[in-house]
């Protein structure tokens, strides 16, 4: 019963020659307490400590007759939780099992699983996984459970369903053996490649023969007890491989020459208990029976140096736990499997290389060789591998090269994605095939979950990377992953660049609005009445005009009504009136008002410069909201494209709406690709939903179109890889790098730069035309008429008032004045005659008025 192969034991010369090590075979039957167990006869003989069984059945029996008689009882296997009562006598080298699924579940964080597929092989699977299965409770993990056929080795089935699931993340708990049967059939199945990650729990994956596994690039990953850099490992390994070479070998699917775990744990047992024997002075064996319940008086004192001591084993340092004697203070390695797995023991031996260490009370660390593995260059996994690249027809990401001789392979293609693809292949060293999407899609889900375009094509594996226009949002993430995005981006719309509108002819009133116009001649009102109020009442604005004529009792003031409005109106023109304000109240209105004009007219003149020389654009449409608010104008965007999924999934309530406008019209609002949304664009009443990136190349070489508004969200272009690929971080640091670099910037330049339209921010402003200015002639004109029927009318008015009541003299006299303001020549006239000498120059007239005037005499005589 104490151990396998323990003969060797023995052969070391550190052990005590005193004590002998004896096997008992247990079947895994469990003990038939109706006879005499084994252990009962050995006990007869005299022990110090007993270990095993190695069967859980066997373990009650063992451990409650050896806790009766007080004798050591080593475990060096997994046991069953209901069995530990925390007894006295008691001790398991095997680590702890909630320890071991803390260790899991770190490793699990570690590499930021998301899914796991638990695969077990028995019952007590589930008990020592519970910690992990507690974890979606608290991480973000979603866990499936699924139980190997018992009894049954052939687990082809059960991997069939897990490879149609696309479950890449499994965690096997299962023994070495079944362990080495699945690793088989995994590469049947065609389920060793990169995008799986297999985790195995067994503490003997180091063991088994990986070599033939070595190369597919497949992730593997389990724990190491034992431990491998101690110099005594060699060496009793070396012992160990001889003692195997000299019996049968048998299919067990371990490397020849290896220690398994439990044979390690056997052999830390029994040094433990033979230097503890040496250690215990004075103390002697007693022969036990089972039936006479007399405890072994040496038992406690020999189980305290048991517990009392550090001691180091095969599996590192053995400190165990006074209460319930179990291991604790333990280090487990992380073992994966690399191509450049190059650790090496005894014999040529090639083991699964370390990458981080797990201590029961620290947790995880990464080591330095894996740290500095990290941080070497990138193009180690993906050298000379050829990597199918999935894409999609978008100018000028994607595009068919124009050539008079037929293309094949990659060289059909050029643009964007193309460049970007050959400078990641430069950097990381892989080789590529470039495919176009089977359906043309960029993939969308639909309503029962499915995908399409080339997210589905990464889902199922068909290609490795997407290298496209690929908007990274949270439902594609979900599904795959991204790298860091190339170029960032947002949604706007592209529509037909408006007609420029003419002005009018009286567009030189546009600079200020009709109602600060109104608002002005209001002001020059106001203020002419105001100026003519305080002018009439203050006494400083009042004076002689007769200067010589100091005594004289006339006095006058300048601000009749008609002057204080003329000199309102000269400030206000920038003229002056030739009337000065002398009085203090009525400067304070005339300066007043000139600081007033002063800031109108400068705003006038400086807004009259934009309003005269840009044409204006008279859009429909100015942003999201003006789609929203109208039907006449319809609006769409690539259907299960990114952008429709956003308007599918927003909250915001304009673009509720919008969206619900573009669902309802299905059929006309989405499109299948951007070359049929610019068609309609330009041929039709038509708005089109795109990426700003798309709209800039295309409105650099089509003048007809423009980007109307900003940005309606913020987002950004990535290379999508198969979730969980070992090539994400990889093409992340690379596009990284090109970014550093200023590689994305140029390859965006080269790409983008158009010659067709020029830019709007460097447009001269183009000479003033009559279509511009024209109001201005035609108010001067309609002023020049006034002035004439004006001068007319004074005129006529002043020959009135000069002229009897006789027509004949008043008619002689206007012809007169007439002509002689007619006289261009001449500055200077006669005043016009008096009554008296018009009364004798006509002898007509004179009759008149006094015929007229004794008429009058004769009406008032009595």
């Amino acid at each position: 019963m104490a151990a396998a192969h323990g003969a060797w034991f023995t052969g070391d010369t550190s052990i005590s020659t005193s004590y002998h090590v004896f096997y008992f075979l247990i079947t895994n039957n469990p003990l038939d307490f109706g006879f005499p167990p084994p252990v009962c006869d050995q006990l007869a003989l005299g022990v110090v400590a007993v270990f095993g069984p190695s069967h859980s059945s066997s373990v009650s029996a063992v451990q409650s007759i050896c806790n009766a008689l007080e004798v050591p009882h080593i475990q060096t296997r997994w046991k069953h939780p209901s069995v530990d009562n925390k007894d006295t006598f008691f001790i398991n080298l095997y680590p702890e099992y909630t320890a071991i699924a803390r260790a899991i579940l770190d490793v699990v964080t570690f590499f930021k699983w998301r899914k796991l597929t638990v695969v077990y092989e028995d019952g007590t699977g589930l008990m020592r996984l519970q910690e992990l299965i507690k974890a979606p409770a608290k991480f973000n993990l979603k866990i499936k459970i699924r139980q190997l056929t018992p009894g049954n080795q052939d687990a082809r089935p059960l991997l069939k369903e897990l490879k149609k699931d696309k479950e890449f993340f499994i965690l096997f708990d299962c023994s070495y053996r079944m362990a080495a049967e699945l690793l088989k059939q995994l590469s049947s199945m065609g389920m060793m490649t990169e995008y799986y990650h297999f985790f195995f729990t067994t503490l003997d994956l180091f063991a088994l023969d990986l070599e033939p596994f070595r190369y597919s690039g497949v992730n593997m990953t389990g724990f190491r007890l034992l431990n491998v850099d101690d110099p005594r490992v060699a060496s009793t390994m070396d012992k160990w491989a001889t003692e195997r070479l000299q019996g049968p070998k048998q299919e067990s699917g371990l490397v020849d020459g290896i220690m398994t775990t439990d044979a390690a744990l056997m052999y830390d047992a029994v040094f433990m208990v033979a230097v503890a024997s040496q250690r215990a002075t004075q103390m002697t064996v007693s022969s036990l029976q089972c039936h006479r319940h007399k405890p072994w008086r040496f038992g406690p004192r020999f189980m305290n140096l048991f517990k009392e001591v550090r001691w180091d084993g095969l599996t590192g340092h053995i400190v165990l736990n006074k209460t319930d004697g179990l291991r604790r203070d333990f280090d487990l390695d992380i073992i994966s499997l690399k191509e450049d797995g190059t650790s090496r023991v005894s014999r040529g031996t090639s083991f699964p290389v370390q990458i981080a260490v797990w201590n029961s009370y620290r947790g995880m660390n990464l080591t330095e060789k894996s740290k500095r593995e990290n941080n070497n260059n990138v193009t180690d996994s993906l050298a000379n591998r050829t990597l199918i690249v999935t894409t999609i027809l978008e100018n000028p990401y994607v595009m068919q090269r124009k050539s008079d001789k037929e293309l094949i392979g990659n060289d059909r293609f050029e643009g964007y994605c193309l460049d970007l693809l050959k400078e990641l292949s430069n950097i990381l060293g892989f080789t590529y095939e470039v495919r176009l999407v089977g359906d043309g899609k960029y993939g969308a889900q639909n309503d029962k979950g499915e995908w399409n375009g080339m997210v589905r094509e990464l889902i199922d594996h068909v290609a490795d990377l997407a290298v496209a226009p690929l908007t990274i949002t949270y439902v594609r993430e979900k599904v795959i992953d991204f790298s860091k995005p190339f170029m960032t981006l947002g949604i706007s719309i592209l529509y037909r660049k408006p007609n420029g509108t003419n002005p009018g002819v009286f567009s030189f009133l546009n600079p200020l609005s009709p109602d600060i116009w109104m608002y002005v001649l209001l002001a020059c009102t106001g203020v002419s009445c105001v100026l003519f109020v305080i002018a009439r009442f203050t006494p400083y604005e009042w004076y002689n005009p007769h200067q010589c004529n100091p005594s004289s009792t006339l006095i006058q003031n300048n601000f009749t009504l008609l002057n204080s409005f003329w000199f309102g109106v000269g400030a206000l023109m920038r003229q002056g009136s030739e009337l000065m304000p002398k009085a203090l109240s009525t400067r304070i209105v005339g300066g007043i008002w000139w600081f007033f004009t002063l800031i109108i007219i400068s705003s006038y003149t400086a807004n009259l410069a934009a309003f005269l020389t840009v044409e204006r654009m008279d859009a429909p449409i100015d942003s999201a909201d003006d789609l929203a608010k109208q039907t006449r104008i319809e609006y769409g965007a690539v259907r299960d494209g990114s952008t429709m999924t956003f308007f599918k999934k927003s909250k915001i309530s304009t673009y509720e709406k919008m969206w619900a406008f573009m669902s309802s019209r299905k059929n006309t609002a989405l499109v299948k690709n951007n070359r049929e949304g610019i068609t309609r664009v330009l041929t039709t009443d038509y708005a089109m939903l795109m990426e700003s990136t798309s709209i800039e190349y295309i409105s650099q070489r089509n003048c007809n179109l423009t980007q109307i508004g900003g940005l309606i969200d913020s987002k950004g272009y990535g290379v999508g890889t198969p979730i969980g690929s070992p090539y994400r971080d990889k093409v992340t640091i690379a596009i990284l790098q090109l970014q550093e670099e200023g590689k994305l910037h140029m390859m965006k330049e080269k790409w983008w730069r158009g010659n067709g339209c020029p830019e709007e921010d460097n447009k001269e402003a183009s000479a003033l035309g009559v279509e511009n200015i024209g109001g201005i002639f035609i108010v001067l004109a309609a002023g020049l008429v006034l002035s004439v029927f004006v001068a007319i009318g004074e005129f006529i008015y002043k020959a009135r008032k000069n002229a009897d009541i006789e027509e004949c003299v008043s008619f002689s006299s206007r012809m007169e004045e007439l002509g002689m303001s007619l006289q261009c020549y001449k500055g200077i006239r006669r005043r016009s005659r008096p009554h008296s000498e018009a009364r004798t120059a006509c002898v007509l007239c004179q009759s008149k008025r006094t015929a007229k005037r004794e008429g009058s005499r004769r009406d008032s005589s009595p």
